[in-house]
């Protein structure tokens, strides 16, 4: 598992039959003759959020009646509410929801379609299954600032290996053990590094530290918005350390036509980690509404939207 899902969650508590935070509306055909209700959920960050809304616009348009029960809580409460029937999609990460399905049986590994061919191993079971891949993921990344990566010519974490030994490393307590962080650095990649600094799990603290020069490499996630707002660079991870946490939508079987295959699969296909950590930048720091955000997108790039 990664250190991914040390983000911050607030885990809902009670029934699942919550009452729906519609970021991008509710139900209703936009224009064409009605279809079957669709009920969309998600996590509570704004990441999730708009991906549940690009999915909802576009299928809305196309007919379909959504429902959406946005901002559940973390994995614990949204994917129990997949295998009961009581959402039917949403917007999920391949190597994480492999390793939350399979019980932490360490099946993650770098290739995207793999962990998704896993995962539906587990998702057939209940009756669900994960569609393809986008190539935007939302993983653990390193990162340095612009001006290190400038003068060491820093692309690839490979690049680090000649200056590592004079270099600090931040990131949550638990780094230097965990085989996706400072274990993991070395042992895949040969580094070690004069000083590890205890921060947090790619939060405030691990980037004010990178900011301010405390560190000088820094674990953060792949598509946070602050990350492109700090103008950090994120280090390409050349020999596959972190399993593959690309966005991947997860359905009920009995939903997932050839219709509501194909639509979803064409939107991830699209969809770039650019495009994701820009949408997350303009949701977490400019304060935009994601199902704006998702609107915009879906026209962008020539599919139907109808909020």
């Amino acid at each position: 598992m990664t250190l991914k899902n040390l983000r911050p969650l607030v885990v809902a508590l009670g029934t699942l039959a919550i009452v729906a935070a519609c970021g991008g509306g509710g139900g209703g055909g936009g224009g064409t003759t009605a279809k079957e209700t669709l009920t969309i959920g998600g996590f509570n960050f704004s990441e999730s959020s708009i991906l549940a809304d690009m999915y909802g616009q576009a299928l809305k348009a196309k007919g379909y009646t959504i429902a959406y029960k946005l901002n559940l809580g973390s994995r614990e409460v949204v994917a129990p509410a997949l295998k009961t029937g009581q959402v039917d999609l949403y917007p999920g990460y391949a190597a994480t929801e492999l390793e939350f399905f399979n019980n932490k049986k360490g099946e993650a590994g770098g290739d995207p379609q793999a962990n998704v061919t896993k995962l539906n191993t587990y998702l057939s079971a209940f009756g669900a299954e994960a569609l393809t891949p986008s190539p935007a993921s939302d993983e653990n990344a390193f990162a340095v600032t612009k001006a290190l990566a400038t003068k060491d010519n820093l692309v690839k974490i490979s690049d680090l290996k000649p200056v590592a030994s004079q270099l600090v490393l931040g990131g949550p307590p638990e780094c230097p053990t965990r085989p996706y962080c400072e274990l993991g650095l070395k042992s895949v990649y040969g580094l070690t590094f004069k000083d590890f600094k205890s921060l947090d799990a790619g939060g405030s603290l691990t980037k004010g530290a990178l900011e301010k020069g405390d560190i000088d490499v820094g674990l953060v996630f792949s598509s946070d918005g602050a990350v492109a707002a700090k103008n950090f660079v994120v280090l390409q991870d050349d020999k596959q350390l972190e399993a593959a946490d690309n966005i991947v939508p997860l359905i009920r079987t009995n939903k997932a036509n050839s219709e509501v295959t194909s639509l979803l699969n064409s939107i991830d296909a699209k969809l770039t980690l650019v495009d994701l950590t820009a949408m997350n930048k303009s949701a977490d720091i400019d304060k935009e509404d994601p199902a704006t955000l998702a609107t915009n997108w879906l026209k962008q790039h020539g599919f139907s939207a109808t909020t």
